[in-house]
């Protein structure tokens, strides 16, 4: 009887030829998720979230391995001060809304626009239980997504996708970093989604980036940030064709090779190489 870590390093054998589900153990562990599985026979629409096209893009082996398989990454730690600033924008950027009037980092970066007011605003901001969702034609693929705010353009009626971030960096926020190709694409599947759903959306959409200053001369129980609206000019012209991608993926029986540039590969591939060894 494998044990479990010897089941999981048999998911990322570094084979030519990867292994077939039916070589895999049906042995389950808590590690195991038994629920949300892609079956390729089934014809009811499976929810695949933004995040989880963003794992296939990062690594085909790890998506397949986390939605067919059901054995995903494991869980870190919550960024608790991200997630209240999160909140706190929302809070204030809700009270525009209400208002339906340009909130003032809108004012001070000349952007023509107002937090958009529309009945499904809530839902759309529940990633887990609800986002902007759309059936992709020819698969039974639900792609869904959370966003963080969306303006509308008054003169144009442009949508606008708002994603709020947080850090604490010296020198001035960008978005040049190559890891923030995950932020772009982020704002690109949610340009995507609007337009699916019948929406007429700006190919620009905004990164409120809050940085919280560390120079100061003492803490005095408050964070002071300094508040940058970025634009971005995003081309969703990708989405389709990634979904499709991952699609073919789920309906294949055979896992992904191994990702050079993936760490959680490029990980189990040296413990196993030593495991073997042993």
């Amino acid at each position: 009887m494998k044990t479990l870590l010897q089941r999981c390093l048999s998911l990322f054998e570094t084979k030519e030829e990867s292994p077939s589900i039916s070589q895999q153990s049906d042995k389950k562990s808590s590690a195991q998720r038994v629920r949300n599985l892609y079956d390729p026979l089934a014809t009811k629409p499976f929810k695949v979230s933004r995040g989880k096209l963003e794992l296939f893009m990062r690594c085909k082996r790890c998506f397949y391995i986390d939605r067919r398989l059901g054995v995903g990454h494991p869980d870190g730690y919550p960024f608790s001060l991200n997630i209240a600033v999160d909140e706190l924008l929302k809070k204030e950027f809700d009270l525009y809304r209400l208002e339906q009037k340009p909130h003032p980092l809108c004012i001070e970066n000349n952007i023509n626009a107002i937090p958009f007011q529309h009945e499904n605003m809530e839902a759309w901001r529940k990633s887990l239980h609800a986002g902007v969702q759309y059936i992709v034609p020819d698969t039974n693929i639900m792609l869904h997504g959370g966003l963080d705010d969306v303006w509308i353009n008054p003169d144009t009626q442009e949508l606008m996708v708002v994603d709020y971030k947080a850090t604490s960096k010296n020198g001035v926020v960008d978005l040049d970093a190559e890891w923030q190709i995950g932020y772009k694409r982020q704002a690109e599947v949610y340009q995507w989604l609007l337009r699916k759903n019948g929406f007429k959306v700006s190919n620009t959409a905004y990164f409120v980036y809050c940085n919280a200053k560390k120079d100061l001369e003492r803490f005095d129980k408050q964070l002071i940030f300094d508040i940058s609206v970025l634009p971005y000019h995003g081309d969703d012209s990708w989405v389709e064709i990634a979904i499709m991608e991952a699609y073919q993926c789920l309906q294949s029986n055979a896992i992904p090779s191994v990702e050079e540039s993936c760490d959680y590969c490029q990980y189990w591939s040296a413990v196993n190489k030593h495991i073997s060894s042993t």
